[in-house]
C-alpha cells in the first residue's frame, strides 16, 4: 500500500483538515498519485475533485443539461472536438468525441442560463474573492489550487487558505480550445458527470479569465511568461526575444490547457496532479521550466522555435520548485491573479 493509500484510509491526524490537505499536497509532490502505464488511476479524479474543492453533483444535474440539446455553442464545440488530441491513441480509445461533445456542450449551458439569469436580473454578479497572500485577511478555505502556495522563503510548501472566488459562470463561456482542456478530465474520470463536475469547477474558479470571450486571462500569462523567463533564465529570454519569439507565440495553447496539448498524456496527468495540489497559476513556471529544459538548442538556433513534446513531468515539476523560490512577490501576487 503507498503512502497516498494510507493516508487516505487514516484520514487527516484528529481530524485537523488543514493539516491534513498539507499532507496531501505533499505526498503529491513527493511521491505522486499512483496510476499504471496509461495513467489512470483508481484515486485520481476523486484527489482532483478534492484538491478543487468541488462539491459533490448530483448525476440528474448533469444530465437536465444534457437532456437540453444542442446549446448555442454547439456548432463551436462540434468544430473542436472531432480534432481533440487526436494523435493520442490512449485519449482516443478511452473517450469518444460524443461523450466530450456533451460535457462541453452542458457546461456551455450552464454557462449560458447563468448568463441569462444575470443579464435579467435573477442572480447577483459575482464578487471575486482575494487570496490570504495578498490582503492579509484569514478567509474560509476554498480549495488549495487557489490558495497562494508560497511559503516565507518562497518555496511551493505555503499553506495559506484563500478565497478562490464566486461563481464567475456569467462571465464565461465556450471558446476554442476548452476542448483540449476538458479532455484530460474525462480521460481520468470514471463518469461523464465525473469530469463535468471537476472540469465546471475548474474553469469557473480556477481559471475564469481564460474562458471569457476576450480570454484576458490567458493574454496576462503570455506576458507574465516573459517576465518569468527574463528573471530565471536571462541569456535565453534575451535570445528568444532578439528573434522575436514571444510566448504569445509559442505557449498560447500551454497557457490554456494547462499544458495539456503536449502529449504524452499519462505526463499531462502527473502535472496536473501537481498544479491541482499547489495552484494552477505555477502552470506559467511549468512552461518556463520547458523552455530551459530545451535551452541549448533555442540557444543554438538562429530561427528558434519552442517544441515541448514529449512531456517531462516529472523533471518540469522539479524545476518548478526551484524557479517558485527565484520569484518577486509582485510578479508571484500577479501570477495568483491573472487567470481570475
Amino acid at each position: 500500500m503507498s503512502h497516498l493509500d494510507l493516508f487516505l484510509h487514516k484520514g487527516p491526524p484528529g481530524g485537523d483538515i488543514t493539516a491534513g490537505l498539507e499532507e496531501l499536497r505533499r505526498v503529491i509532490l513527493l511521491d505522486g498519485i499512483p496510476s499504471n502505464n496509461d495513467g489512470m488511476s483508481e484515486l485520481r479524479v476523486y484527489i482532483w475533485l478534492l484538491l478543487l474543492n468541488a462539491p459533490p453533483l448530483p448525476t440528474d444535474t448533469y444530465l437536465d443539461l444534457v437532456r437540453q440539446g444542442a446549446s448555442p455553442a454547439y456548432a463551436k464545440i462540434r468544430n473542436d472536438t472531432f480534432r481533440t488530441l487526436t494523435t493520442d491513441p490512449l485519449f482516443r480509445r478511452r473517450v469518444t468525441e460524443n461523450s466530450l461533445t456533451r460535457v462541453l456542450n452542458a457546461i456551455a449551458w450552464k454557462m449560458h442560463d447563468a448568463n441569462e439569469s444575470r443579464v435579467n436580473g435573477w442572480m447577483s454578479p459575482p464578487t471575486l474573492g482575494v487570496p490570504k497572500s495578498l490582503d492579509g485577511t484569514d478567509t474560509m478555505f476554498q480549495s488549495p489550487a487557489s490558495v497562494s502556495t508560497r511559503g516565507p522563503r518562497g518555496s511551493v510548501t505555503g499553506t495559506e487558505d484563500s478565497e478562490a472566488g464566486g461563481d464567475a459562470s456569467g462571465s464565461v463561456g465556450y471558446v476554442q480550445g476548452m476542448n483540449v482542456l476538458a479532455a484530460p478530465f474525462l480521460y481520468a474520470a470514471r463518469s461523464e458527470a465525473e469530469a463535468f463536475a471537476a472540469f465546471d469547477r475548474c474553469i469557473t474558479y480556477e481559471c475564469p479569465g481564460y474562458v471569457r470571450g476576450s480570454m484576458e486571462g490567458v493574454h496576462k500569462g503570455l506576458a507574465l511568461v516573459d517576465q518569468i523567463l527574463a528573471i530565471v533564465d536571462p541569456r535565453l529570454s534575451s535570445h528568444l526575444l532578439s528573434k522575436g519569439m514571444k510566448a504569445e507565440i509559442y505557449a498560447f495553447p500551454s497557457v490554456l490547457t494547462f499544458c495539456a496539448c503536449t502529449p504524452p498524456l499519462p505526463e499531462v496527468l502527473l502535472l496536473w496532479d501537481f498544479l491541482f495540489a499547489y495552484g494552477p497559476h505555477l502552470n506559467l513556471l511549468c512552461i518556463v521550466a520547458q523552455l530551459v529544459l530545451v535551452r541549448d538548442s533555442l540557444l543554438n538556433s538562429a530561427s528558434p522555435k519552442p517544441d515541448f513534446k514529449p512531456l517531462r513531468a516529472r523533471k518540469v515539476i522539479d524545476y518548478t520548485v526551484n524557479f517558485a523560490r527565484k520569484i518577486p512577490d509582485y510578479l508571484y501576487e500577479q501570477m495568483l491573479a491573472h487567470a481570475k
